[in-house]
């Protein structure tokens, strides 16, 4: 990597060359202020707030856009740079109303810092002349166009992150506003609620309905952990205050998705309600009654201690840790010999002995999309594509024509069509084949034409389906065998799906679960379980990754990590599978490898 001395405010200072003059401060620990830059975002230099004096260079020019030289001297703060910055915020804050005590993000605003920054005490100019509107059609988080700074921030969120292309920006000068799609209502537009406009908003133009007004971000804390929606694994903060969730934010560091989200990350757990199970369950003369742990783990590990093996059936959802996966696994198939175990969810199969990345998506030049939907159910690997689309590679989605992302493929097939796909895929630089569970045993022969020269996405149902399989936990079910059934539910919504409709009415079931359902209701026992906010731990994404879970809040009532009810009950059988979580996350790492 070539080097390049330059000097900040008589600093010496060495930075990688192509690096702007705003990158090389800041790796020095150099503080040039901004408002329109964000690290997630291309620099496109509108706001000016971040204006230097280059020696040499007949005016200021931006910091964020300006890429350094050898030899280049460089003021931040000479009283020139400081004028004209004085001069931009001025301008800033006659154009809407700023009037910061009314605000939500008063005290956590880049503007208003900004303001205290440079000794704003007054207004220069005339202000709150005209007003502008509020837009609160949107489920989640409103727009008040009175408070937006027109920095482009959002609208280069939704096209450059995510690829949607929503945000726009319409008229000129001080009647430019932000809107969507042909100046519809956000309600009625193609926003599909990811939040990413909402987190990088450097003001209260965009505002959360849920967390607003409930604290400054200094009395806030952000837990890292990861999203527990879907296989991706994306990285995300939990906020809390007072032992209270009040809102998910995209964790800008994380590997796999550097601080994207999507609705289903964002904001579906915190609207979920369903009710919750917070209190040990047992079934008394007919009636599910509440009982004490020690009445429940006792009543279970009667049954199942005493079941035969070829009458015990496990049935789990990949909604668990890899720990608690991991103790169901060694309980029930390891020590109790029990072979009749599935999955909730099914399993995306292997088509190439090298699996690819989801960094892969970025290089493709003919991406294939093959059983799955991205946009509905790992909605963030569908902005991956819609990127890549951008830059110009071809889509081909072969999952019939209702496929979320068919509205942006060259070419949508049917299943039975797959050939034209390969063979376009054979002619291409750098094919991806991105596929999941819903690629027929004929396609996946098909596929494995590519091998070789396509990288092999795997993309899978539910969240931690990939360790649960290595597990062994994907057997294949039969319940008409079952006498004994012990279902690892979860916080998993079944969508009304009987998966106990072939079991014996007279089997005796135990549900670990986190919310009541019928299926909580068909069961003689119900052990409730924490939920993704509530427990700690670790998860296998889509590629292999295993990512850290750590909990934010207690958990609701007596409900219990899901790893720690198997202990629990592990314990009652007589069989010791770990002492602590460290450990077990040790032996379940182990055996993931």
């Amino acid at each position: 990597m070539t080097m390049v001395n330059i000097n900040i405010n008589g600093q010496k200072v060495s930075a990688a060359a192509g690096s702007t003059i705003l990158k090389a401060a800041k790796q020095a620990g150099i503080d040039i202020p901004t408002l329109c830059d964000h690290p997630a975002l291309i620099p496109v230099g509108a706001c000016r707030i971040c204006v230097v004096e280059v020696k040499g260079q007949r005016t200021l020019i931006t910091a964020c856009t300006f890429p350094i030289s050898e030899g280049l001297e460089i003021q931040t703060e000479s009283p020139q740079v400081v004028k004209a910055r004085k001069l931009v915020l001025d301008l800033i804050f006659s154009e809407r109303n700023h009037y910061c005590p009314y605000c939500e993000m008063s005290g956590d605003c880049e503007l208003q810092n900004l303001g205290y920054r440079y000794s704003l005490d007054h207004f220069i100019y005339p202000t709150y002349t005209k007003p502008f509107p509020v837009d609160a059609t949107r489920k989640y988080f409103l727009m008040d166009h009175n408070r937006c700074v027109l920095c482009g921030r959002c609208e280069r969120a939704c096209g450059d992150l995510v690829a949607n292309h929503t945000l726009g920006l319409r008229n000129r000068g001080a009647n430019s506003m932000i809107h969507a799609d042909a100046n519809v209502p956000f309600g009625e537009s193609t926003c599909i609620s990811c939040g990413s406009c909402l987190q990088v908003c450097p003001t209260g133009a965009l505002c959360d309905k849920r967390s607003a007004y409930m604290g400054h971000d200094i009395q806030m804390e952000h837990i890292k952990t990861t999203c527990n929606q879907c296989s991706i694994g994306c990285g995300m903060e939990i906020v809390t205050r007072g032992g209270n969730v009040l809102k998910i934010v995209g964790d800008w560091d994380a590997a796999v998705n550097s601080g994207l989200l999507c609705k289903n990350g964002r904001f579906d757990p915190l609207y979920d309600e369903r009710q919750r199970v917070t209190r040990p369950l047992l079934r008394r003369s007919g009636k599910l009654e509440p009982a004490s742990w020690e009445e429940t783990l006792q009543a279970v590990a009667e049954r199942v201690g005493k079941a035969n093996a070829k009458d015990l059936g496990v049935l789990a959802s990949t909604y668990a840790t890899n720990e608690a996966l991991y103790l169901l696994a060694k309980l029930f198939q390891k020590e109790l010999k029990a072979t009749n175990v599935g999955l909730l969810n099914d399993v995306a199969p292997k088509l190439s002995d090298k699996q690819g990345s989801l960094a892969d998506i970025a290089l493709g030049d003919v991406i294939l999309v093959v059983g799955c939907d991205l946009l509905k159910d790992q909605p963030v690997s569908s902005f991956f594509v819609k990127r890549s689309v951008d830059r110009g590679a071809r889509l081909i989605v072969v999952d019939g024509k209702d496929n979320g992302l068919a509205p942006f493929a060259y070419m949508n097939l049917d299943m039975a069509d797959i050939g034209k796909a390969i063979e376009i895929a054979q002619r291409a630089g750098n094919p991806v084949v991105v596929y999941g569970a819903g690629v027929t045993d004929k396609a996946a022969t098909a596929l494995k034409k590519l091998q070789g020269k396509a990288s092999f996405v795997a993309i899978e149902n539910g969240v931690n389906t990939r360790a649960a399989a290595a597990l062994g936990l994907n057997n294949g079910f039969k319940p008409s065998a079952v006498k004994v059934l012990y279902a690892l539910l979860g916080e998993q919504k079944l969508d009304d799906k009987d998966v106990f409709k072939n079991v014996d009415k007279k089997a005796f079931v135990i549900a670990q679960a986190s919310f009541a359902s019928p299926l909580t209701e068909r069961a003689d026992v119900v052990l409730p379980m924490a939920i993704w906010s509530e427990r700690a731990g670790s998860l296998t994404n889509t590629e292999g990754s295993v990512q850290q879970v750590n909990k934010a809040v207690e958990p609701a009532g007596e409900a219990k990590p899901d790893w720690e009810v198997i202990s629990l009950l592990a314990d009652k059988l007589g069989k010791k599978l770990g002492a602590s979580l460290g450990e077990i996350s040790a032996r379940a790492t182990q055996e993931l490898k």
